[in-house]
């Protein structure tokens, strides 16, 4: 059968949940301040229920997002944070590959938002260096626009990293990317990543986004998030995930079952995003051992 990665599921929701901390636009940034060695634990428990991908704590590192917070003036710290608890947790786990998230500029869902190409392109590649030095490849996650996969892609490519690019598409219509772009129209910049997954969008559109992404001929795979759909009080500029809600019918059995109808449309790559538990990757794992998967 197939050699399937199998992706970690959503860190900033799962450390909310365990800290029990009211969200804040850093997320999982405090959280690592607030509670030392949580991180690592989430990773832990991600890697122990099967995962193979220990995706750093560093989706919202960013200097926009740090400017005006207590964090300011800790950018190299934080990154050494987020490398160190994934290292942590490979090494206690006994394997593992460390990729180190890129998360978009400013804020998640508003391509309307991303800095001109002058701008991004050398933030894009600070970021992309901060993570090289413990990462084993990197994921440029819920990109959102045209214009955001082509910076992430020039700027992660100024390391010698592995880049895996990961398109988010809207949630009623997965042809579409959240910018109202079609997602055929990132096909030419992104036959330029090593793999093209699609995250953070409901399971149903990833379904459909898939065969189109599947046409570039490169590794390809999705992670959905277990949202109800995105809404627009979430569309701010200083976003919080208070204004989303859980979906009800998207438990472990679930999740694994719209993972497997990805996997039978020839993905590779796996796992899950927000509100997609270390639970779910265990149920993700056995679905996909029991029909002969190996699991790499």
């Amino acid at each position: 059968m197939t050699q399937i990665t199998l992706l970690d599921g959503g860190m900033g929701q799962e450390l909310i949940h365990r800290a029990g901390d009211q969200p804040t636009p850093l997320w999982s940034t405090q959280v690592m301040a607030d509670h030392p060695g949580l991180v690592q634990a989430v990773h832990a428990d991600f890697l122990a229920a099967g995962a193979t991908i220990a995706t750093t704590n560093s989706y919202t590192i960013h200097h926009d997002r740090l400017i005006g917070t207590e964090f300011a003036d800790q950018f190299g710290a934080l990154y050494a944070k987020a490398i160190g608890a994934a290292q942590a947790a490979c090494t206690t786990h006994g394997s593992g590959r460390v990729a180190g998230s890129v998360g978009p500029l400013v804020a998640s869902y508003r391509p309307d938002l991303h800095p001109a190409s002058d701008v991004a392109v050398p933030l894009f590649a600070e970021v992309a260096q901060a993570l090289a030095v413990g990462c084993d490849l990197l994921i440029l996650e819920t990109v959102a626009s045209v214009a955001h996969a082509r910076d992430a892609l020039a700027g992660a490519r100024q390391t010698d990293l592995p880049v895996w690019l990961s398109l988010t598409v809207s949630d009623s219509d997965g042809t579409r990317l959240r910018s109202g772009e079609p997602l055929a129209d990132a096909l030419a910049v992104a036959a330029t990543a090593d793999a093209v997954m699609i995250n953070c969008s409901a399971p149903e559109a990833v379904t459909r986004a898939l065969p189109i992404i599947a046409d570039l001929g490169l590794p390809f795979g999705g992670y959905a998030n277990a949202f109800e759909q995105i809404t627009d009080d979430f569309l701010t500029s200083k976003p919080t995930v208070d204004a989303l809600k859980a979906r009800r019918d998207m438990g472990p059995r679930a999740y694994a079952g719209y993972v497997m109808q990805w996997v039978g449309l020839g993905a590779t790559i796996v796992g899950g995003c927000c509100e997609v538990s270390p639970a779910h990757i265990a149920e993700l794992s056995r679905r996909l051992q029991a029909v002969g998967h190996t699991i790499v």
